[in-house]
């Protein structure tokens, strides 16, 4: 049970990888689902195992007390003439998440991206940072695609995110500047700000006004910094084992913690391990993380 005052979940993709499916491949619906209620816990995000009949996803979460917080929706807005078939993708997507009763919209753009992005082939080996005319392209795409969102009673939330042109922290502050407040927020992911070289704790301090959404994942320093000598991509990165849940890697949620409560964050917040559930088992990692994260809180309260 989650003893944390802000609301606590947990992602498939401990489960199951979507980056890397080999990982956890064979584990099913109901295997991730019946763990996430062991766990004591009560949202999950989508992920790839689960069913995509909105009445059968429903009737999975509802009899396990789970409900659906958010799915990730690539965008190509950095591109215009992508525009109109991705608002269109992305008005579809808003009305599923209405539907099941979320509140937040992960967003992320794949322009520029080595493994998402698919105008680009399979030889090249570095992402492809934004123009200044594709940032504002950008900007634009996600300002129109916030409105959709708000139209559904959603909140576009934007994920900076590993292997992509919003990764580094002045690619972050980049975007929140050129972005309407009011139309986009900031997914803040504790994992994905280390990879991209940026101080979670710093990056938490300076976009919480933007932060609607939170994924709390950890790294190991030395697995990254292998990774990074080999020249490894990101999911390169992902298959070293690069990811793991808070508690298990470098990071300091210590104060990153004490700076939600103080604030009074009470959005949700997800556990994220992204690592190979054969090595690392996902309900036993689970557990332990909750465990560190609660001692946290107990400590800091």
């Amino acid at each position: 049970m989650n003893k944390l005052p802000f609301q606590l979940g947990i992602h498939p993709i401990n489960w199951v990888g979507e980056d890397v499916k080999e990982h956890g491949d064979a584990t099913t619906c109901e295997q991730i689902l019946d763990d996430i209620q062991r766990l004591g816990l009560t949202g999950t995000e989508m992920g790839r195992k689960y069913p995509t009949d909105p009445d059968t996803l429903r009737e999975e979460l509802g009899k396990r007390s789970i409900r659906l917080v958010s799915q990730w929706k690539s965008v190509l807005f950095s591109d215009p003439a992508y525009r109109q078939s991705e608002l269109d993708s992305y008005r579809r997507h808003a009305e599923f998440l209405q539907s099941m009763g979320s509140k937040v919209i992960s967003t992320a753009e794949v322009g520029g991206s080595l493994h998402f992005d698919p105008r680009r082939t399979p030889h090249e080996k570095e992402v492809l940072r934004l123009s200044e005319s594709e940032w504002h392209i950008l900007a634009e795409g996600l300002n129109e695609a916030g409105a959709i969102a708000r139209e559904h009673g959603l909140k576009l939330t934007y994920h900076h995110h590993g292997g992509t042109v919003v990764e580094q922290p002045d690619e972050i502050d980049r975007l929140m500047e050129l972005t309407d407040p009011s139309l986009v927020y900031l997914l803040y992911d504790t994992g994905h700000a280390y990879y991209g070289g940026a101080d979670p704790l710093v990056l938490l301090r300076k976009h919480y006004d933007r932060i609607a959404y939170i994924h709390l994942k950890d790294i190991r320093p030395q697995v990254l910094d292998e990774a990074r000598a080999e020249q490894s991509d990101f999911v390169g990165c992902i298959r070293k084992g690069v990811f793991t849940v808070p508690g298990d890697g470098c990071i300091d949620f210590a104060p990153i913690l004490q700076e939600l409560v103080t604030r009074g964050y009470d959005g949700w917040a997800m556990l994220e391990g992204e690592q190979d559930p054969a090595i690392h088992n996902p309900y036993e990692y689970a557990r332990r993380s909750l465990q560190y994260m609660e001692s946290l809180y107990q400590h800091s309260s």
